[in-house]
Order: structure tokens, then C-alpha cells, then sequence
């Protein structure tokens, strides 16, 4: 790989490293090393005036592993959407569902070719289940529900869990979140969920904003945090489920001590197709 990214075959560059993405700064917070030096300045540059960011970055990963294990075990869910995958970590969705039940299939989708490239390494199914992974853009729902791979992984006449963690924050107003939600969840049959998490600014106090809304500013794609309102039109005409749209951590946390809203910085909330 050269300081431009990667080459693939008709001079197409693939992998950027000189550029950063969300799911490698995302990696960089929680520790992870599948990142580039762009992205890891980018990351230093808004733990510069948020400290708590491995903190937020954290809890919303936590959140997606409870949400997961209560529909695996609770909800009795053994298909999993999960658009806006990011880099393997521990405990990944298929890890989650497949130790409640080994049969639970999961397609994972992502935009990142560095993701899907680790994707295809370390996210094994167990024997019962399966796994599959196609690189998508959350922004073109229909491309994702009519890939092939998703048609051949889930089967849509039973139950889906669709997973929104962490990523509408990167889609912009002008091209309509809410309106992709609902196209998404549309195609989910009877009975299916949507956990969704998103980033929020509503703790932070104003000058921390202010620091945070300069800092992101040069960051492509543009980071759009929201307000709970906001967020909670995801949620229309869905059952939400208890305790409704909180703090990522404060959504049936474990026992123990946990961050404050202000640390998470993130909505997080599970919702069920009435």
C-alpha cells in the first residue's frame, strides 16, 4: 500500500489511507490498530476537546451487545441487518446472537473496504449460523435490500433485527436519514426490530460544542450529532421499548457504576414493527 491507499486492478484506489473514516477513527478510540495516521490524527484532534470520547465510543458498542443479546435471548431474534458494521472488535454481533443461539445469521455492511477486507478474515459463523458481508453505503438502502448476498443470508418472510449503531450521524439532512430509516425498515417483516444509536451534543455545554463544531468541521463525511427530538423521529410509528430513548449507557445497563450522559454523548433506543 502507498501514501495514496491502495490499488486494485484498472488503477481504482480502494483504500485511502491519507483520507480519514469513521470506522477506522472509531477503531483508533477503542483501542483497536487497523487504523492510518490521518485517522488517527483526526481522532486526536476531537479527543483534544472531548476527553471522554473512548469513553462514548465504549458505551455505544456496549449498548449495541446488550440490545443484541436481550432480542437474541428475549425477543427470540435470529436474523441480524447490521449497516455500518466497522472494524472486527471483540464481541460482534454474530458473536453475540451465536452464543445465545448458533443459529442466528447476520449480514454485516459497510462502505470501507479495509473493514470488509477484515470482515471476511474474522467474522467466521459458527457452524449452525452464518455471516455475510457486502460493501454498501447506508445512503442507497434499495442496493443493500436487493444484494444478493443479504437475499441468500436472510429470509425475509421471518423476524430481522436491523442494527443503525453509530452511523446515521454521518448522513447529513439534505439526504434524508429518517426518510432511509423508513425505507430500510419497510422491508422488515412482521415482528422486526430496529436498534438504533446516535451521537448528540444535547449534554454538552456550549463552549464544548462550539470546540467540537470547529474540529469537525474539516472532517469529510461531516459528523452531524442531533438533538433528541431529532432522533426520535427515527422511531416513528414503532414500538419502543423500555426505557425508551435514553443515554446509550443508560440503556439496561449492568450492574456497576456507568457514565454520564454527558460522557456518552449518544441516544441509543430499540424499537419494535407494531
Amino acid at each position: 500500500m502507498g501514501t495514496d491507499g491502495e490499488t486494485w486492478p484498472g488503477g481504482a484506489v480502494r483504500i485511502d489511507a491519507t483520507k480519514p473514516h469513521p470506522a477506522r477513527r472509531y477503531d483508533y478510540w477503542l483501542g483497536g490498530k487497523d487504523n492510518f495516521q490521518a485517522d488517527r490524527e483526526a481522532a486526536e484532534a476531537i479527543a483534544a476537546v472531548f476527553p471522554h470520547i473512548r469513553t462514548a465510543a465504549r458505551e455505544n458498542r456496549a449498548f449495541m451487545r446488550r440490545a443484541v443479546r436481550h432480542l437474541t435471548a428475549e425477543a427470540g431474534i435470529r436474523q441480524f441487518l447490521d449497516i455500518g458494521t466497522g472494524l472486527p472488535t471483540a464481541e460482534n454481533v454474530h458473536d453475540v446472537a451465536q452464543a445465545v443461539a448458533p443459529e442466528s445469521r447476520i449480514v454485516y455492511v459497510d462502505n470501507d473496504p479495509l473493514v470488509l477486507t477484515h470482515a471476511r478474515a474474522l467474522l467466521t459463523s459458527s457452524g449452525a449460523g452464518r455471516t455475510a458481508y457486502i460493501d454498501a453505503d447506508v445512503r442507497e438502502p434499495n442496493a443493500i435490500l436487493n444484494d444478493p448476498a443479504v437475499l441468500e443470508t436472510l429470509d425475509f418472510s421471518q423476524p430481522v433485527a436491523l442494527l443503525l449503531v453509530a452511523i446515521l450521524h454521518f448522513v447529513e439532512d439534505h439526504e434524508d436519514p429518517w426518510g432511509i430509516v423508513r425505507r430500510l425498515f419497510a422491508a422488515m417483516p412482521a415482528g422486526s426490530y430496529l436498534v438504533l444509536s446516535h451521537a448528540t451534543f444535547d449534554p454538552l455545554d456550549p463552549e464544548t460544542i462550539a470546540a467540537m463544531n470547529a474540529v469537525n468541521e474539516p472532517i469529510k463525511p461531516r459528523f452531524s450529532p442531533r438533538p433528541w427530538a431529532e432522533v426520535s423521529r427515527f422511531f416513528e410509528g414503532l414500538e419502543v421499548l423500555e426505557p425508551g430513548i435514553v443515554s446509550v449507557s443508560d440503556w439496561r445497563p449492568e450492574p456497576g457504576p456507568r457514565p454520564t450522559p454527558a460522557e456518552a454523548t449518544g441516544y441509543g433506543a430499540v424499537a419494535r414493527a407494531r
